[in-house]
């Protein structure tokens, strides 16, 4: 256990090292927040930073680290050097920086922010991309806890019948005020997240289970390369663009610029420690990635969950896993649609304060939610993955260039500049390779994803000179 103890410490350090460098980089001050100047009931709702930090959590989170860490576990234990400095020098930079960008230009959304930063062009793209993103989230995180609730009932409640009832509830938590339900329970399933993982992690020590020290080998049984299948596959453990949809929503909410590097950094870094620990467990549970990836396909993910929790902590893991399984993507798929609803009322300027213009935004986007359940979850999942990815690689682009814009020191977008252009390489490699993408030839694709990065870079490079120039 010495790779997955070391990997718990040096997470740490980068938040209290790395996390202090990024904060300094944005240089968060005390002027009044959207919460407190634009409260209005329902989005703006001042928050205690603590819930703000669950809500945070879960929100970005639901069964993303178990279902993401299991499957790139797969690869071996080289995920969690993917998982530590994803998180550190990616997830947790894109998190907060999108989340504080947010916070400044009165909690508005990426697709607006990139228009701010990127150009007009820019922002359709992203209100086109992040609404698809978040309709594909919010479809798959009602599959996943309906299928585990079918099985796990009398056969007259089918999957069907439980996809309509969380689709009931997504009605609700989409429409009510922020602090309704979303603000009142998810503090507490965010906690259960928590739980889950620490429970996880005593079963791996009292049942005295081994795990494989850090290496580089490949060790999928499909031989599929560990780049970029890998760097896609991990998603909410390292690196998330389904974060920056999340960000800005919770944006609306804290009280003090000064919290964002616990809300924001630091939600991500926990999320990472959550995907740590899953990934360890299903190495450790199945003692090789052949059973692994065999009870993946075999079973479902929320299956091996459940096995995995029942086999380590009995009766306890089991309802722990129930809950976490279930309650966890349900409450992440909420707010993806509610993220949806607030997106789409930037673009037609209906004022959200009104049921009725919150009614009419919902129930289409829950609509198509609806006819999407109807497909098959890994095709799902995997067009989620990639458009995740992408997201997030266009998400450090945004905040490269507000760093550009608004910093005396142009250097200091280096910080998003090289995470961006490394998520460039990951996202146009896999689409280029990937059955759901182009399925050009791995010696082909390789370069041209290189390329691409680099022409990123480059770009990159000429826009700073221009900035330090002007």
């Amino acid at each position: 256990m010495i790779s997955l103890l070391l990997s718990f410490v040096i997470l740490i350090l980068g938040y209290l090292v790395y996390g202090r460098i990024i904060e300094r980089v944005f240089d968060p001050d005390d002027r009044k927040t959207p919460a407190i100047e634009l409260e209005d009931g329902v989005d703006y709702v001042p928050m205690k930073p603590w819930k703000a930090f669950l809500v945070q959590l879960l929100n970005i989170a639901g069964t993303g680290p178990i279902f993401g860490a299991l499957m790139g576990a797969c690869f071996g234990p080289v995920v969690f050097l993917w998982i530590i400095f994803g998180a550190i020098l990616g997830g947790g930079v894109h998190d907060f920086m999108v989340g504080m960008i947010s916070e400044r230009h009165a909690g508005q959304s990426i697709a607006e922010l990139s228009g701010k930063y990127l150009g007009k062009q820019a922002k359709w793209i992203m209100r086109i991309f992040s609404i698809v993103l978040l309709i594909l989230c919010g479809t798959v995180f009602v599959t996943s806890p309906a299928a585990l609730l079918a099985a796990l009932t009398p056969n007259g409640l089918s999957q069907s019948f439980w996809i309509v009832v969380i689709l009931i509830y997504y009605v609700l938590a989409t429409l009510l005020p922020i602090d309704k339900i979303i603000g009142r329970f998810y503090p507490i399933f965010g906690a259960v997240l928590i739980i889950m993982a620490v429970g996880i992690m005593y079963g791996i020590i009292s049942g005295g289970y081994s795990i494989p020290e850090i290496n580089f080998t490949d060790m999928h049984p499909t031989h599929l390369p560990v780049w970029p299948y890998m760097f896609i596959t991990v998603a909410c453990g390292a690196i998330s663009g389904f974060h920056a949809t999340q960000s800005p929503m919770v944006a609306k909410c804290i009280t003090s610029e000064r919290q964002g590097r616990t809300i924001f950094y630091g939600a991500m870094l926990t999320e990472s420690v959550i995907a740590l620990i899953w990934a360890a467990g299903g190495l450790a549970f199945y003692k090789n990635t052949p059973a692994l990836f065999n009870a993946l396909n075999n079973l479902g993910q929320s299956s091996v969950v459940h096995q995995i929790s029942t086999g380590m902590l009995g009766g306890v893991g089991g309802i722990l896993a129930i809950i976490g399984v279930v309650a966890c993507p349900i409450t992440s798929g909420d707010t993806a649609f509610r993220s949806a609803r607030l997106i789409l009322s930037e673009i037609t300027h209906l004022n959200q304060k009104s049921m009725k213009n919150r009614l009419v935004i919902t129930i289409p986007l829950l609509a198509i939610g609806a006819l999407l359940t109807q497909l098959n979850f890994d095709v799902l999942w995997r067009y989620f993955s990639w458009s995740n990815q992408t997201l997030a690689m266009i998400s450090l682009w945004v905040s490269t260039a507000y760093l550009l814009k608004k910093k005396d020191n142009k250097f200091l977008s280096l910080f998003t500049a090289l995470p961006a252009a490394f998520m460039s390489a990951v996202s146009s490699t896999y689409i280029l390779m990937a059955k759901e993408g182009f399925q050009i030839a791995q010696s082909i694709a390789y370069p041209i994803g290189v390329c691409f990065a680099a022409c990123c870079f480059v770009f990159y490079l000429i826009q700073l000179k221009h900035s330090r120039e002007n």
